[in-house]
This record gives structure tokens, sequence and C-alpha cells, in this order.
């Protein structure tokens, strides 16, 4: 929705609207990626500590994009001039963008491997992380992260911001599953085979076999088989199970890149022997356990007071739901 602020929304009332389909459920979704945190931090501190310090400037970058989004969505309320409300727009459309983009760029480079010397120290610079294949995953993420948000817009609003928001999700549509399988692609192109040596080199022959390469393939062609539905239902008007196909490509791609690494977590482009894996990087056997037994207790709790929060803010918003263009 933040990336597609400025383009969808043509006034200022268009832009509160939109804003108002994320209002009540933004800040429980960034949760999760505090959670996602402090569990590598708990359950992989080798993996935690080495991601931090190879990719800082990158990670502080999406840190800092979403605090600026995060302050935007609360403080453009408290003031009814536009220069001030155009200014936290501005904020939430590059608080949106630039996470879309690195997101892909870390996740690729984890795939292809970083420069990680002995003691898990990272080697490399700010450079080594601005290659092809990164830049190719920023823009899939970017894209695919914009389609399901073009997605989203149309199936909470009314009116012609639903008829801007499903123009640009059926001309993303394709885009978005042509980038999947260009990156998927080159993904099993350039590192399987690599993989399965460096696997071998790293944990011996007899652990080489965790690797699954028909999962990868599997999981490779689902995700580029979502991202084409994507692109029939889009067309076909079903925004509904659009917004279904769209959120499995995203899964689907996340997994097959992590299926592709088993059982590394992180791989060392200098030496294989220097990878971070689930064994060498994790916690202690305790600590696993102790974290097994929270998730089983708690994720089914947070999980269904994030679906009643959805269901209860389930209603489509219009221009007309809205008091006036310049209420708070």
């Amino acid at each position: 929705m933040g990336i597609l602020l400025p383009l969808i929304g043509k006034d200022d009332l268009d832009r509160r609207v939109l804003v108002s389909t994320i209002g009540p459920l933004w800040d429980g979704n960034e949760v999760w990626l505090i959670l996602a945190g402090g569990a590598t931090f708990a359950a992989f501190p080798e993996w935690y500590a080495t991601l931090f310090s190879g990719f800082y400037l990158p990670l502080f970058l999406i840190l800092v994009a979403l605090i600026l989004r995060g302050v935007a969505l609360e403080f453009r309320a408290k003031d009814k001039r536009l220069g001030w409300r155009a200014w936290w727009d501005r904020a939430i459309f590059f608080g949106s963008t630039l996470p879309a983009f690195l997101w892909g760029v870390a996740f690729a480079n984890i795939v292809r491997g970083v420069p990680i010397g002995d003691g898990a120290e990272y080697a490399g610079n700010l450079l080594d992380l601005l290659n092809p294949y990164a830049l190719l995953g920023g823009i899939m993420t970017l894209v695919l992260f914009t389609l399901h948000g073009a997605v989203f817009v149309a199936l909470k609003t009314k009116g012609k911001i639903t008829e801007r928001a499903q123009r640009y999700a059926t001309g993303l549509a394709a885009p978005a599953a042509i980038l999947i399988a260009a990156f998927l692609a080159w993904t099993w192109a350039d590192r399987f085979n690599v993989v399965r040596g460096s696997t071998e080199a790293l944990l011996g022959p007899a652990r080489a076999d965790l690797l699954p390469s028909g999962a990868v393939l599997g999981f490779a062609v689902a995700a580029v088989a979502a991202a084409g539905l994507c692109v029939v239902l889009a067309r076909r008007r079903r925004w509904g199970w659009t917004f279904v196909t769209t959120g499995f490509a995203i899964v689907l791609a996340v997994v097959t890149i992590f299926v592709t690494l088993y059982p590394r977590v992180m791989p060392s482009s200098l030496d294989p022997a220097y990878s971070l894996d689930i064994y060498n990087a994790s916690s202690t056997t305790t600590t696993l356990r102790l974290m097994s037994w929270l998730v089983l207790a708690f994720f089914p709790i947070v999980l269904g007071y994030q679906a009643w929060s959805y269901w209860v803010f389930r209603r489509r918003i219009s221009r007309e739901s809205l008091s006036a263009p310049d209420a708070a």
C-alpha cells in the first residue's frame, strides 16, 4: 500500500482511505519482524551475529525505513495541513519501497554466499552485496510485494480507488511471475551443483544427502506456478483468490530459498568450511527445546488474535465512509 500511495491516491482523501486500509493492522504485522529477529538471536546466535555484522548497512536502512513508515502512519493525521501530510506521505512511500527492495537483496546474497572468514567473521564490504543476482532478487521482491499490496487495496476499498488498484494489480501480475521464474531459475542453475559440493566439504558425505534436490525443484516450480496463476486470476478479476495466490507465491519463494540452503543458513564464498549451518550456528539443545515449547504454547494464541483483528476490520473503506477531506 505504501508503495502505491502516490500512484493510487490522487488527493488527500484518497490517501486517507489507503492509509485506513492498513491502519489497524500494520503494527501487528511488524511484530512478526521483531519476533523473527528475537527468535534468530535465541536459536541461532552465530548466524544472527554474522548476518547483522555483514549486512549492517542494508539492515540498518530497513530498520530506519520501517521506523519512519510507522511514525508517518501515526503522525500523518495529527495536522490537517496538506504540506504536513505530504511529507509523511513521502515517508510512507520510501519507508515501504526501501525494505521491499532490500529484503530481496539480503536473501539473494545469503543464497549466493558471502565472504565469511575464520571465526564466522564477515570479510566483505557493501559492494560485495550489490551484484546482479542480488539486484534481481531485490527487484523481484519489490514487484511481488507491490502486487500483493495492490490486490489487498482492491479488496479493502470501494469506488475509483478500487479500480485503480485493480489496474495496477493486473499490470504487475505478469512481471511478478516472470521475475520469480527468472530468480528461481538462476538460483537453481547457479547454486545447486555448487551447493552439493560445498555441503559435502562442510558436513561430510554422510550428511550431504540431507540436501533434498527434489524438494528444491518442487518448491521452485510451485512458486512459479502460484505466480502464474496470479496472472490468470487477476485477468478474471478474482481478487480474493489472487490475494491468496500472491501470498502463496511469496511463501513458496522464501521456502525455496531455505530448502536450497539446507542445512546451511549462511554459506561462505571464501571457503565452504567457514559456512554457517543449522549445527554450528545453533544454541544449546536446552534452549531450542524451551523455545519449541513456548512456540507451541503461544503461537496459536497470537495467530488467533491477529485473525480476529482482521475479521473485526474486514469492511471495505471508501471516500464516502470518511467524514470529510479535512477531517483528522
